[in-house]
């Protein structure tokens, strides 16, 4: 049974992790199966992504199980090596997320716990459910954070925050998480919440949203301001006049949705 399916309606992605009875807990096929999915999704003409796990959780980290068999393998080759891009396999689960040029909401519910918080955070939006946990949880087993929390757990929390959690692997409660900021926002469905964002952007220009997620992830890698400012006005320069630009503007006076063709 795949580990992972994929979906598409109304130019929408459905991503789900599908290993229900281990709480999606992430094995070598599953950790294939995701980046493989992200990679589909990035080359289809989908405008957003809808992310979720079945059954009673988005995903509960690394198959402890999985765990014992890594270890039997070269370790140095299987984390060292950059298989993708500047990340392993391990860290390609979540910067796979980042790297599709569309918008990824996930919609957590249950435990997001370790390498499961951290495919989470490879989203541009998190839709909690208010009983859902999450942790940074890789202390617990006597690790740190290795499958990208480090490149994406310091954009969204303070430094002692941030600290407090890898430091101590607590589980914290969906509304302390939202307090944080490593959600966005709760709601007692997840999923539909997850879906009616998906559809309000999937109705917006595509190379808009496009543009602005590139843009967004320029201006969050540190790049100086005036280069910052430049690629601003260069993603602008792309959309103005073009086709989706105009047909965004003849919807709103016309007062009809927009057909981006």
């Amino acid at each position: 049974m795949s580990r992972v399916t994929t979906g598409y309606k109304d130019h929408i992605a459905y991503v789900t992790l599908a290993r229900p009875d281990k709480h999606n807990a992430l094995d070598e096929e599953m950790i294939g199966a995701i980046i493989a999915a992200g990679q589909e999704v990035a080359e289809s003409d989908a405008r957003a992504v809808v992310l979720s796990g079945s059954g009673k959780s988005f995903c509960a980290g690394l198959d402890m199980a999985a765990l014992a068999g890594f270890a039997q393998r070269d370790l140095s080759t299987l984390i060292m090596e950059r298989t993708h891009h500047d990340a392993n396999a391990f860290q390609e689960v979540a910067m796979v997320w980042r790297r599709v040029p569309v918008p990824v909401i996930a919609a957590i519910h249950g435990a997001c716990f370790g390498g499961g918080l951290q495919i989470a955070l490879g989203a541009d939006i998190r839709i909690a459910h208010p009983e859902a946990q999450l942790s940074v949880m890789e202390m617990k087993w006597g690790l740190i954070p290795d499958m990208g929390g480090m490149a994406l757990l310091p954009r969204l929390l303070r430094t002692d925050v941030l600290r407090r959690l890898t430091y101590t692997a607590e589980k914290v409660a969906a509304q302390q998480a939202l307090d944080w900021g490593l959600v966005t926002e709760l709601a007692g469905n997840p999923l539909s919440r997850a879906n009616e964002l998906a559809r309000d952007i999937a109705g917006k220009s595509p190379s808009a949203v496009r543009a602005a997620k590139r843009l967004i992830a320029h201006a969050e890698s540190g790049a100086p301001q005036a280069e910052v400012l430049l690629a601003e006005s260069a993603e602008q320069l792309a959309l103005i006049g073009k086709p989706d630009q105009i047909e965004a503007v003849a919807a709103r006076l016309q007062k009809r949705p927009p057909d981006f063709a």
